[in-house]
């Protein structure tokens, strides 16, 4: 697994992990709620489903880690598999945040933009420089 493919993974896995607490215990606050692009209103109604994204996004950091260790330190084709799938994961929340803004569920519809290219970029250059480097 080439530089690229595996800086564009630890990134992506580090920015994940880093904004698990925001999500999951730091939601109430506004400077958060900017970062995030979300509204305050019925805020104590999305606590859970905060928490548990932000819960399975730190996973897939960890496990996307993981893989990068293995490509390292362990076998190759293990880790560039585990890598593989943290990838495609973080890519495809990703993506499923742009369609939930799309079908008009994030308020205010257009929030999540920032927040879809900068959580989908990095993993799909990671998912790129895999296939293209064999």
């Amino acid at each position: 697994m080439n530089a690229v493919a595996q800086l564009s993974a630890g990134l992506s896995a580090l920015l994940l992990i880093a904004v698990f607490p925001l999500e999951a215990f730091l939601i109430e606050r506004p400077w958060v709620q900017r970062f995030l692009g979300i509204e305050p209103n019925g805020l104590e109604h999305v606590r859970l489903w905060s928490f548990c994204i932000g819960a399975r996004n730190a996973l897939a950091g960890l496990i996307t880690l993981t893989g990068l260790w293995f490509v390292n330190y362990g076998d190759l084709a293990t880790g560039t598999v585990v890598v593989i799938v943290g990838c495609s994961y973080m890519l495809l929340a990703s993506l499923a945040m742009g369609v939930a803004d799309l079908l008009g569920f994030w308020r205010p519809r257009g929030g999540s933009i920032k927040g879809t290219l900068a959580s989908s970029v990095l993993p799909a250059v990671a998912l790129v420089a895999i296939a293209v480097s064999g």
